[in-house]
């Protein structure tokens, strides 16, 4: 069997290689082509250019990259019909993703063509449901009330699990020696996570640092962990250069236990302060209290702000219909309202609590305790491919 596998940012490297795993199980003899990040790769799989091209987000930001972003179109679109695999999936990245499956669909309807994360229509622009199904045939959906909006479209569509409840996680010992290694010790730990993006650094960064000098000037004794994503390591180390003392940046480049590491510092943290995004989940899978917050170009923040269909974005609020996660969006992104929200996370019990409520319930409807997500989803890949 082959498949030509696209990923275009961490997360969904990360969904593509459990996939990989899945797949693997069921056909050991899979042959496979594509675009790939560092997990996909270390699970085989070569890439015909670097992910990181691809990963850009914002309807503004997209703009400069245009012509790159064609130029890498057309690059995959012909490997992929000179190969002529059996199906063509794609994860996540769903403006260049489903431009791919089109230009792929017109030349060569012969080819199943699957995409992995369900666009969030039931959140804004209702219509991509409908685009989507003119040259996708499935769907694999991350979360449990995303089916029925893809089927009424006309695609198949299975949920399959979220990769956050399959993720390994540290022990209460591994959060502990962490914090001995560190220096941090008994102090309060901040854990930040300013985007996995270029652009998402360096305009989280500067409201971040601010937003933790505040907090820091209450909690003097607190110590900040930023665990920086590979593609942008050398930008979150610059970027935090001028942020409060007692700041550790986690550096995953060259370093073999950067996975540990991450998961330690994840579960050793009395409070995060994220960008949106599936972060979110990693730190609810840990039981980390969190702030949610992000920040856009003023023309992408007044378009999408006059799109959206719901009043939260953070997924933990979504999943359990409440408002336990504070969240700072756009023009509420400020550094003030940050703070505080962290300075009393850190000291109120009952709002901890309340999130961890949240997240425990969470976790459960995403599919722990289930069969790992990847290998749910190669199950759904193969019944497409044998109907």
């Amino acid at each position: 069997m082959k498949l030509y596998l696209l990923a275009g940012e961490p997360s969904g490297d990360k969904l593509g290689a459990a996939l990989i795993k899945g797949l693997k199980t069921l056909d050991p003899t899979l042959d496979l082509k594509g675009v790939a990040g560092p997990e996909m790769q270390a699970e085989g799989m070569d890439s015909l250019f670097p992910m990181d091209d691809l990963s850009v987000m914002g309807l503004t930001e997209v703009l400069p990259k245009y012509p790159e972003l064609k130029r890498r179109l057309n690059e995959a679109t012909a490997d992929c019909l000179n190969w002529q695999p059996d199906a063509l999936i794609t994860i996540d990245v769903p403006d260049f993703s489903l431009r791919l499956a089109k230009a792929v669909r017109a030349q060569n309807p012969t080819i199943k063509t699957i995409h992995y994360v369900a666009p969030s229509v039931w959140a804004w622009r209702a219509g991509r449901a409908n685009r989507m199904a003119r040259h996708i045939d499935h769907v694999l959906a991350l979360l449990p009330f995303e089916p029925p909006f893809m089927e009424a479209a006309g695609m198949t569509c299975d949920f399959t699990g979220h990769p956050v409840v399959a993720a390994p996680r540290a022990t209460d010992q591994d959060a502990q020696t962490f914090r001995q290694e560190t220096g941090i010790h008994d102090a309060p730990m901040i854990l930040v996570l300013p985007g996995s993006r270029r652009n998402e650094v360096a305009r989280l960064a500067p409201t971040f640092g601010e937003a933790l000098r505040h907090t820091i000037a209450q909690h003097p004794k607190a110590h900040v962990v930023v665990p920086a994503a590979a593609p942008v390591a050398s930008a979150v180390i610059e970027a935090t250069q001028n942020w409060p003392a007692n700041l550790t940046v986690l550096d995953p480049r060259d370093d073999p236990n950067a996975e540990t590491r991450k998961a330690a510092a994840f579960k050793a943290a009395d409070v995060a302060l994220a960008a949106s995004g599936t972060v979110s989940l990693e730190l609810a899978a840990n039981g980390t209290p969190m702030v949610i917050a992000y920040d856009m170009s003023w023309l992408t923040w007044q378009i999408m702000s006059r799109m959206v269909k719901i009043d939260t974005v953070t997924l933990i609020n979504l999943i359990t219909e409440t408002k336990t996660v504070p969240e700072f969006l756009g023009p509420a992104c400020k550094p003030d309202a940050i703070a505080n929200a962290l300075k009393d996370l850190l000291t109120n019990k009952s709002a901890q609590s309340a999130q961890k409520d949240a997240m425990a319930k969470a976790m459960e409807t995403l599919g722990e305790g289930q069969a790992p997500p990847g290998l749910r989803a190669a199950r759904s890949v193969m019944k497409v491919l044998a109907g």
